[in-house]
């Protein structure tokens, strides 16, 4: 009963798979310490997110599991820290113990967002891939790509040392300095502050439990506020939304955002409810208080018609000079059956708020890394 507990503990030793092994509880549990023993403090953590996720996609996004590789050999990965000159994280070893990342192909594992003019796809490199984007020059110094996307060329990077004013191990997307002559002069917007382990295990926990919706066999970063709902008569309208490093800065102060809102009408309405979206009227207010009113027709150049059961959903988005802000307003319909009858819908407020962020040491006077929220 002791091995049993430890090999169900530590290694998630089925009983399906010990009887198929054909060998006691304790020479399973030897023979896989002898070659996973280092990792012991993570290997059922992240062997449990790898499988909550392969389940997960396997019923939504088949064909991005096809996409995942098979797991790498300790050598294979002693050989890339030979490679880097830089020692790997144990946890991060140990997700390779599992899965080698992903084929660079679309959709990318890490999550995707579109709108009618961009697209990011982001992949999860597999062992030799990062290795050969490590980065040694001024401004990413000993810093391992993560994730890559093919269209925008955007990488999720960890520091493997506590240089530049990062924390090792921290996370992060770059983003260059648009002010400063200097071009080691690199922003970052931080994505995980602690660990390879609490970065990975954080996301699939989002995409298991449908935090991140589905949408076209793609994992799409939008984040629902389930506050974030308002209802006028027959019609609700809810909101999430989505930050885009790869089209922000901070310096110059440029935050940009994507939002995404459904609306539908109650299945349960009468027919003579259904009814068309006329215009739009949006009050937006930043961090400072500062105000903008914009009013137009339809939404992104359509007109929907709304009735009972149908739901209608479109993609827009938004800048702010400020490192947050928030959205609110209405939508004016006319009825179909009574077209001299018109109302407004609510659109309920939303907030976006940037990622913490860190200012390149190279633009400040001191050498320590500020952190800005």
């Amino acid at each position: 009963p002791l091995w049993k507990r430890h090999c169900k503990k530590y290694w998630l030793i089925s009983e399906e798979e010990k009887s198929q092994r054909n060998q006691s509880w304790k020479a399973i549990f030897i023979s896989t310490y002898s070659d996973l023993g280092r990792y012991i403090r993570y290997y059922a953590t992240l062997k449990k997110a790898w499988d909550d996720l392969e389940k997960y996609l396997g019923q939504r996004c088949p064909r991005m599991i096809g996409s995942l590789k098979e797991s790498v050999r300790e050598e294979d990965l002693d050989a890339v820290e030979a490679q880097i000159g830089c020692k790997l994280p144990d946890d991060y070893r140990c997700s390779f113990r599992i899965h080698n990342g992903q084929k660079l192909v679309v959709p990318g594992l890490m999550g995707s967002m579109a709108l009618s003019n961009h697209y990011r796809s982001e992949d999860l490199l597999d062992i030799d891939t990062a290795a050969g984007g490590f980065q040694q020059r001024l401004g990413l110094k000993q810093c391992l790509p993560l994730t890559f996307c093919i269209h925008t060329g955007l990488s999720q990077y960890m520091a493997l040392e506590s240089v530049e004013g990062r924390n090792k191990y921290e996370i992060f997307y770059q983003c260059p300095d648009q002010m400063a002559r200097n071009p080691s002069a690199i922003d970052m917007f931080i994505t995980g502050s602690t660990s390879y382990l609490e970065w990975f295990t954080s996301y699939v926990n989002k995409v298991v439990t449908g935090g991140y919706p589905i949408i076209r066999d793609q994992i799409f970063r939008y984040v629902h506020d389930k506050e974030c709902v308002a209802t006028t008569g027959d019609i609700t309208v809810s909101v999430s939304t989505s930050f885009l490093p790869e089209l922000s800065s901070v310096h110059p102060p440029h935050y940009f955002f994507t939002y995404r809102i459904r609306i539908e009408m109650s299945k349960d309405a009468l027919p003579e409810k259904a009814c068309q979206l006329d215009s739009r009227y949006w009050k937006i207010t930043n961090a400072k208080g500062a105000v903008e009113e914009v009013q137009g027709p339809g939404v992104v150049g359509e007109f929907p018609i709304i009735s009972p059961g149908r739901v209608y959903e479109y993609t827009s988005c938004t800048t702010f000079s400020t490192t947050s802000g928030y959205m609110e307003g209405y939508y004016t319909f006319h009825c179909l059956y009574y077209k001299d009858k018109f109302f407004n819908v609510t659109i309920p407020r939303f907030h976006m708020v940037c990622p913490t962020f860190k200012v390149s040491t190279a633009r400040m006077v001191s050498g320590d890394a500020v952190v800005l929220i």
